[in-house]
């Protein structure tokens, strides 16, 4: 099958699942956490088994998943890695835009699921706000989810963190696994995906109680990994 045509394919049918997956959501949130939480599971699954069968695309995953409370910071190239994540790492509680948690009956599943509204420009209360999330998770003993450069990038970008980063280490407390990936040289934002390995790779935990400057650093390395300009040297 052409790249173009299994492309178009694969985005049929997934957008037909995604659709009833976001329809379903609300009601599985009525059902319970674990409901929820299996419910989401069944959607990065999904997503796993048709882009092998369709898009010959297939997943490498180099170090150790840590089980437990750990903040997982991960590179943004592709959607790919936004569902293949959160089932590997096992239903963390999940950073995103504020705005999404907002959506009706969606943005209400989103916030059952577990996840940390961050508004960049609201302010001292929208930081507050966050921090208090970020506290809930600590609490429930959750894996947490972010991607620290805030948005997707191209293969070979390397921007520097947001700001919001060391303020929800500081708050949760919790050791830092990096996630380095290449999902952006098959996964574009545009056009036709490819066939091929996508790698995660996961780094050894950073520890809690490092200066902003040298935990982001760290992070900011550790995602990056797999660019030329970071391997090169």
């Amino acid at each position: 099958m052409m790249p173009r045509l299994r492309t178009l394919v694969f985005d049929v049918i997934f957008s037909i699942f995604t659709l009833w997956v976001v329809i379903t959501a609300p009601l599985m949130a009525l059902l319970g956490p674990r409901a929820l939480k299996w419910h989401a599971e069944g959607w990065a699954r999904v997503q796993g088994v048709l882009a092998r069968w369709l898009l010959g695309v297939e997943v490498r995953v180099e170090g150790t998943i840590p089980e437990g409370p750990f903040l997982f910071a991960a590179k943004h190239q592709a959607m790919f890695e936004t569902l293949e994540l959160a089932w590997r790492i096992g239903a963390p509680m999940i950073v995103m835009k504020r705005e999404l948690t907002q959506i009706p009956l969606w943005g209400w599943a989103a916030q059952r699921y577990g996840s940390i509204g961050i508004d960049r420009a609201g302010g001292a209360e929208a930081l507050r706000a966050m921090l208090r999330e970020a506290k809930e998770a600590r609490r429930e003993g959750r894996a947490v989810l972010i991607f620290p450069e805030g948005t997707r990038v191209l293969p070979g970008e390397t921007p520097p963190l947001r700001s919001g980063f060391a303020g929800l280490y500081k708050a949760l407390g919790m050791p830092v696994v990096t996630v380095a990936l290449d999902s952006g040289r098959l996964w574009p934002r545009k056009g036709i995906k490819r066939s091929g390995t996508i790698t995660l790779r996961f780094g050894e935990p950073i520890p809690t109680g490092l200066s902003r400057t040298e935990v982001e650093a760290r992070v900011h390395a550790g995602i990056n990994a797999l660019e030329p300009a970071f391997t090169a040297d």
